[in-house]
């Protein structure tokens, strides 16, 4: 075996030669942050978990929307409230009655068949209209209609005047009605048979679009809607006819 100096021997502790397993180290490499255990195998500590917290986004657009849906509905309420304070208020005060209407004298101008065999009938109603109220004013306005029928047929049709009806004022009207019906003769063939009973049934309607005036104030139209159910003795031309009774009711209507 060739001599090996102590040059050639520290080479070859460093360098091992070709085919020679390295030498293991004499002491173990242990991961920092590990230690050791009594029989010295190295423990590992999991790392620290730090707690991240949470980022949530606010919902501003729905909150909002709420704010903006309650401050509405209150504001409504608000409205309905100082409203209903403002129609009591005035309901105190002025006391606000229905006018109401009486028929007076009914006359048959006209009542014959054509030879079409349709039936022609022009009356003449004579009624009053009544207004109760104390402190109200009356404005009667374009578009007013008195009609006649019978069993629920129109014989005739008229328009009520416009005019101003003060408070507690009562109001004669003379209202000139006429209509023409189609298939006449089977009607006036009832009308007859009904006459010789010397009770026949009329229904006399109201339409009236009226306008309140309060003080100086005058307020939006109402309609004032009235039936009155008459019996008459005959339906003679050209005679003054008796209006054996009558009953009316009337009703408002926006």
């Amino acid at each position: 075996m060739p001599f090996v100096g102590e040059e050639d021997h520290q080479r070859l502790r460093i360098h091992p030669m070709e085919g020679e397993a390295p030498a293991p180290p004499t002491t173990p490499l242990v991961p920092p942050g590990s230690s050791r255990s009594e029989k010295g195998i190295p423990l590992h500590h999991p790392p620290l978990l730090r707690s991240v917290p949470a980022v949530y986004s606010k919902p501003r657009k729905r909150s909002c929307f709420c704010k903006c849906m309650c401050w509405t509905i209150s504001v409504f309420v608000l409205l309905l409230i100082i409203l209903a304070a403002i129609v009591g208020i005035l309901y105190l005060v002025f006391k606000p009655k229905l006018p109401d209407y009486s028929v007076d004298t009914l006359r048959i101008s006209d009542l014959r068949l054509n030879f079409d065999m349709s039936l022609y009938a022009k009356f003449d109603v004579k009624i009053t209209a009544n207004n109760p109220n104390k402190k109200i004013g009356i404005y009667y306005e374009k578009g007013g209609k008195l009609s006649v029928w019978y069993t629920n047929t129109r014989l005739c049709e008229g328009s009520l005047p416009q005019f101003y009806q003060g408070h507690q004022n009562k109001t004669v009207l003379d209202v000139s009605l006429s209509g023409q019906v189609q298939s006449g003769s089977t009607l006036m063939t009832a009308l007859q048979q009904q006459q010789q009973t010397g009770r026949i049934p009329l229904d006399l309607k109201v339409h009236a679009p009226i306008a309140i005036k309060l003080g100086r104030l005058k307020l939006m139209k109402i309609r004032v809607l009235g039936e009155c159910l008459l019996v008459v003795d005959s339906l003679s031309s050209n005679n003054l006819i008796s209006i054996k009774a009558s009953n009316c009711k009337f009703r408002m209507k926006l």
